[in-house]
């Protein structure tokens, strides 16, 4: 069973949705604004992936944070602590498979390589 983490109302979550339905890909939906994100499954994700590739330093959220909040995250208890507060600079979709993340992001062929048999 896959799981995918992210954002409701994001537009990259709504491709990767309906990519996902349009290939009847079942999935669960987690959403890290309503749920929240724990600090285990953070972890997990960093060190599978590393905090720099979980964090999307492209989004308003990041934008919006001062100088000083970017420069403090100094290393994954940091950066694990921001992405809590601040669900939105998480990437998004993650999507996790038995508990391992396999995809990040919204990438058509990727998801084509990965779920179309």
């Amino acid at each position: 069973m896959l799981t995918v983490f992210g954002i409701k109302n994001c537009n990259t979550m709504k491709k990767a949705f309906d990519w996902l339905d349009g290939h009847q890909v079942t999935y669960e939906f987690h959403d890290y604004k309503k749920s929240g994100i724990s600090r285990e499954k953070l972890t997990a994700w960093v060190q599978q992936k590393g905090r720099d590739a979980l964090i999307n330093r492209q989004g308003t959220t990041w934008r919006k944070l001062s100088t000083e909040e970017q420069q403090n995250i100094t290393d994954d208890a940091s950066a694990i602590t921001l992405m809590q507060e601040k669900t939105s600079l998480i990437k998004r979709p993650l999507i996790e498979e038995n508990g391992r993340l396999v995809m990040m992001g919204f990438n058509e062929q990727a998801y084509a390589q990965k779920w179309v048999k």
